[in-house]
């Protein structure tokens, strides 16, 4: 790990640049634009009940939207107060009172309301209980809950069982009590919603260089020569990165993205908190590169082919000869097997040309300095560890790794997700390592109680283990959800709906209902109120995208009655299950957890020491390799040959991805995109690919394939030819379910479609009914 340490803020060069200017029209007036004023109006609005707590937990907490760390108003990368209409979104989360216990009398009635209407009705505010057949949820008490749960989860085996978590909110102490608990109920059927987006970045890492995180700071985004976002759009989903972005163009840093969308958010960005930029907008991204959706392979292969060329005329222009002698292992094979490559079968994969792929290759050769930052454009494919293994080849190549300004940054969207794996929260992991022998034993000694040694199931499995027979080893029995949507999350929403439906008891422990937790069970489901990370005694921590660990304290303000810390619920359900060694799974408080986490994940030494508001360190100092020297049994980071996935897409079709509005994760919170101004359910397609079928903007389509059909209307936009975008969840229709990643199982949510007029598809159906009735007739009269 490194030795420097991370130096805290800068101050952020506020000079007026006139050449970084989206428009001469103040505040961006005509534009389509997020209205940050009109936002920030409505939340003010929205917890004018509550108006002094949502100020004490923006001031006083550690956010609770994305992973970039703000703790109160302030973070480690720019001095000064930063605030992000994501976080103002998900504040009333924290702030409403109760659910009206009217709603819980009538289920047939809340399944009519979206999640995000169930989400406006309140807080969840006792424990609750529905069977079969009936139509209200009942009050109960949290011990006959607990009971009840015990009771289940001792009347199967361990393998019948799952656990998920997911990220919102959600802090390392309660991650790693949910860990530690679920082997010590003898299950390693533990998942957490971080792998269903940056599993393949930690896999490929790993394998690549030894390391599961990002390997540098925000800071080094200010002032490296280049900054490249792959499939990332941090100005959506990570507001306050923007400033970042700012003070980087400032310094002279080249910013570019790779994407099948000429993203209009990183294009112009009217940053709410710069005067300069409030009014003027600033031109974030100098050059796009529009590659296929699953094109970045192709698109790298071709730019690693270049400089193999490069280095033919002259050594050392494109590639860090010393680096790579002194700490890089494969570099002949990766020569080799990307000098074999086509050139017509990259561009075709690419959807780029051989010189639109040498001028970025030329670039980066040119840079001295190189941070690439992805998220899930990305991981969110098939092929996902080889798109990581790629970015990191692009990297080590050109010795972008353990120094200043350079780096591999997998960027985090919630503010739970670094700490989730580093915790023991899913199948393949413990705390502080992997689910192998060396680390399970390590991990035993500390718990004091055996671990089994069986791979447990990813949380995709595991719904799906509860459609197998009765009496089958794996079949998903009970199943326990801390927060998590699946009918939104998941591929193929109904399938997932009859794989919860097949669950005989299903627990939801949450703050709000969604519509998942209104889905029948086959004996029982219930429902526990949680507290948020506000209202946890003893506070709780989080792990930034960078590495930092931030203390986020108890914040005073009203609770609801019933809701209990999670970390003790896991505690107290433990102890009803196995009376006997209860005292192995016991925590009396949060401080007792962190000083069992120091011990258990070495990294994570110092957690403990955290206990006043602003507490903060960073593991593994300011740059992991530091000095070019990996963790991995050599020392060495691996470049590693790649080849080119096979995209399936029939001719006539189009590649389709899914993709993010006004939203955090599942939860929506305008129907309207402020970025490009489409609805839920329009559809981004190229206008040429529109006009070749006769398809005018803004009419009704059909988009459909084997897996489902998703109805919408046609959005010009300027989108690479022959690639779709929809909205996620709207658009998971189409998705196939069960198609995982080979090595980190994360789901695939890309697929090939086909598009049709509205009324061409409807009249084609209605043929295709008749064909049909004439063959049935046919055979019924032989």
């Amino acid at each position: 790990m490194g030795k420097t340490k991370h130096t805290g803020p800068i101050k952020l060069d506020t000079s007026l640049k006139p050449s970084l200017w989206s428009s001469l029209m103040p505040m961006g007036l005509g534009k389509v634009k997020p209205h940050h004023i009109r936002d920030t109006m409505k939340v003010i609005y929205e917890n004018r009940d509550n108006l002094g707590y949502a100020y004490r937990i923006l001031t006083q907490g550690v956010c609770d939207g994305c992973a970039l760390g703000v703790s109160g108003l302030y973070d480690q990368t720019l001095s000064g107060p930063h605030l992000c209409t994501t976080r103002l979104n998900v504040l009333r989360l924290n702030t409403m009172p109760a659910i009206d216990p009217k709603w819980l009398d009538n289920v047939e009635e809340m399944k009519k309301l979206s999640s995000t209407e169930l989400r406006k009705l309140g807080r969840i505010p006792y424990p609750l209980s529905r069977k079969p057949g009936e139509n209200r949820f009942t009050r109960i008490s949290w011990d006959e809950a607990l009971n009840r749960i015990a009771a289940k989860i001792k009347s199967i085996t361990p393998k019948q069982m799952a656990f998920f978590l997911t990220s919102r909110g959600i802090t390392n102490e309660v991650f790693y009590t949910a860990a530690k608990m679920t082997r010590f109920l003898g299950t390693n059927n533990i998942d957490n919603s971080s792998r269903i987006c940056h599993s393949p970045s930690k896999t490929a890492l790993k394998r690549s260089l030894g390391i599961g995180a990002s390997s540098c700071n925000y800071k080094d985004w200010i002032g490296t020569d280049v900054l490249v976002f792959w499939g990332s759009v941090p100005a959506n989903n990570q507001p306050v990165s923007t400033k970042y972005m700012y003070a980087a163009k400032k310094a002279g840093t080249k910013i570019i993205l790779i994407n099948p969308y000429k993203e209009p958010a990183m294009e112009n960005y009217w940053i709410p908190s710069i005067p300069e930029s409030a009014l003027f907008g600033t031109k974030i991204v100098d050059d796009f590169y529009q590659v296929n959706i699953g094109g970045d392979i192709a698109f790298m292969n071709g730019v690693m082919k270049i400089w193999f060329e490069m280095e033919e005329e002259r050594p050392g222009s494109a590639i860090n000869h010393e680096f790579l002698r002194e700490h890089a292992n494969g570099l002949e094979e990766l020569r080799a097997h990307v000098q074999a490559q086509d050139w017509a079968a990259l561009e075709k994969s690419a959807g780029m040309s051989r010189e639109r792929m040498k001028e970025f290759a030329e670039l980066i050769a040119g840079s001295k300095t190189g941070v690439f930052v992805w998220s899930m454009g990305l991981t969110q494919h098939h092929f996902a560890t080889d798109n990581i293994s790629q970015v990191a080849n692009l990297a080590i190549l050109r010795g972008f790794i353990g120094r200043e300004k350079c780096g591999l940054m997998p960027i985090r969207g919630h503010s739970g997700v670094q700490g989730s794996g580093e915790m023991g929260a899913d199948p393949f992991s413990l705390p502080g390592g992997d689910f192998d022998e060396e680390n399970r034993k390590r991990v035993e000694k500390v718990w004091g109680f055996p671990i089994p040694n069986w791979q447990g199931d990813i949380v995709g499995v595991s719904l799906e283990n509860a459609l197998l027979p009765d009496g089958h080893e794996r079949k998903t029995r009970l199943f326990y959800t801390s927060g998590g949507n699946f009918l939104e999350t998941m591929p193929d929403p109904a399938y997932m709906k009859s794989c919860l439906e097949n669950m005989e008891m299903r627990v939801h422990q949450d703050i709000i209902f969604n519509t998942s937790t209104l889905v029948d069970a086959k004996e029982e489901v219930i429902v526990l109120p949680a507290m948020t990370r506000y209202e946890q005694p003893g506070g709780g921590t989080s792990t930034s995208t960078e590495r930092m660990v931030y203390f986020s304290a108890e914040v005073e303000g009203p609770r609801i009655e019933e809701a209990r810390p999670e970390w003790e619920i896991y505690v107290d359900l433990a102890a009803r299950v196995d009376p006997a060694r209860k005292h192995l799974m016991h925590f009396a408080s949060a401080q007792e957890i962190r000083n069992e986490i120091a011990l258990a994940n070495p990294n994570y030494d110092g957690i403990q020491h955290l206990k006043k508001r602003g507490d903060v360190f960073q593991w593994g100092g300011a740059w992991l390799c530091e000095d070019g020297i990996c963790p991995t049994p050599d020392g060495r980071a691996n470049l590693i040959p790649i080849e080119l996935p096979e995209l399936q897409r029939p001719s006539g079709q189009f590649y389709v991805t899914t993709r993010r509005g006004k939203q955090f994760n599942s939860m929506i919170y305008a129907e309207k995109d402020p970025f490009n101004d489409a609805d839920r359910y329009d559809v981004l397609i190229h206008p040429e690919d529109a006009k070749g079928l006769h398809i005018r903007d803004g009419e009704s389509i059909v988009v459909y394939n084997q897996f489902g059909v998703f109805q919408g209307k046609a959005r010009y936009a300027e989108t690479l030819q022959g690639n779709l975008q929809v909205y996620w969840p709207e658009g998971n229709v189409l998705l196939p379910k069960g198609v995982y990643e080979k090595y980190a199982g994360i789901p695939e949510y890309n697929t090939a479609v086909t598009v049709e007029k509205a009324d061409r598809y409807t009249s084609g159906k209605d043929m295709k009914y008749i064909e049909k009735r004439v063959e049935d007739l046919e055979v019924e009269v032989s």
